[in-house]
């Protein structure tokens, strides 16, 4: 797609969203971006503080509200990329209500919305987790045709809504592509995931926990090269298709868990082993060879020079670490882990 002028983000006020509202300002110098977003828990204004132009518009809504949808999407918008969701797996475990609300039902208000409006592309950001578990081997990876084999709420909610964004595309020739993703990792990260989680109680000197015997494995990609995949596969995909985005870094926790503490020059006993979620997947990986191939994409950062811009920011904005973790935060930490 080319010409991109006008482009309707949802959930640009998160982790992932606005990292990618950075770039589409950055890479389309003449498009406008409604940035749609709730506020949430982890939908966080100090994402957007340093966002000064005038070609980026803010405006708090609910993706599950038709009318506030409508009322904030033009007609004729070129694309809409939706990160909005509900994306924390611990937390659906305890209740799934919200999940099922903001990640399905938001999704076809959105899908409804853009059709409604002329929208010329849909971009829908999903999860490897909607593939399920993989086997604890080298030689195992999820592609663009591995079944849906979703393991917990979180995750169901995502595969729904790939499934309405099919039908979309399918019933309603809809134009709409979608991305699967694994762990993210970078600036701005809610502190509820493991990666920031870490950072925020090493930097303190307390105790990091870690599921079970940290031994599952995930796929680790640094937040902005995520941002561009998604950005070749909204600009270069193919209508109707999915793309796979990874880095090729898999890890196991505890791995992850020593390599932050290790960057810090903090002891490795401050790991602390704790009872392992239910239904706890034990490995993620996936095959990127279709984006590769096709869109040319590949990632900038490496696991070490990535994690060493993550650690050089949050050490540097110890304020926006601070008012992260005051108040929903800290409920909801001793509940997940209790005192640790």
């Amino acid at each position: 797609m080319d010409d991109l002028k006008n482009i309707f983000v949802t959930g640009g006020a998160g982790f992932i969203g606005s990292a990618f509202v950075r770039l589409l300002l950055e890479e389309l110098p003449d498009a406008r971006v409604v940035n749609f977003d709730a506020l949430t828990y982890a939908g966080n204004p100090d994402n957007l503080k340093d966002i000064h132009e005038e070609r980026h518009r803010f405006v708090r809504g609910d993706i599950c509200d038709k009318g506030a949808v409508l009322a904030a999407l033009d007609e004729g918008t070129d694309v809409l990329v939706n990160f909005a969701a509900e994306s924390h797996v611990d937390r659906s475990i305890h209740s799934a209500d919200e999940f099922i609300r903001t990640n399905v039902l938001g999704t076809q208000v959105l899908l409804d919305a853009a059709r409604a409006r002329g929208v010329r592309r849909f971009v829908q950001v999903s999860t490897d987790e909607v593939m399920g578990s993989l086997p604890d081997r080298d030689d195992a990876y999820f592609t663009e045709d591995s079944p849906f084999e979703p393991n917990s709420p979180y995750s169901a909610s995502k595969a729904a809504a790939e499934h309405l964004c099919r039908a979309a595309h399918h019933t309603h020739k809809l134009d709409v592509v979608t991305t699967r993703c694994g762990n993210n990792y970078g600036p701005r990260q809610f502190p509820e995931k493991f990666l920031p989680l870490m950072l925020s109680n090493a930097f303190a000197d307390q105790s990091i926990p870690v599921y079970g015997d940290g031994r599952n494995v995930r796929d680790w990609i640094y937040v902005e090269d995520h941002c561009r995949a998604i950005y070749d596969v909204m600009t270069e995909g193919r209508a109707g298709h999915v793309y796979n985005v990874g880095a090729r870094n898999e890890r196991r926790n505890l791995e992850v868990a020593e390599s932050v503490l290790d960057a810090l020059g903090k002891p490795r006993t401050l790991i602390k082993f704790v009872k392992d979620r239910p239904g706890h997947d034990q490995r993620y990986a996936i095959d990127p060879s279709k984006i590769e191939t096709e869109l040319g994409w590949r990632p900038r950062e490496t696991w070490e020079t990535g994690l060493a811009k993550t650690v050089r920011w949050y050490r540097e904005n110890a304020d926006w670490v601070a008012r992260t973790r005051s108040g929903a935060y800290r409920d909801y930490y001793a509940k997940q882990y209790g005192t640790v």
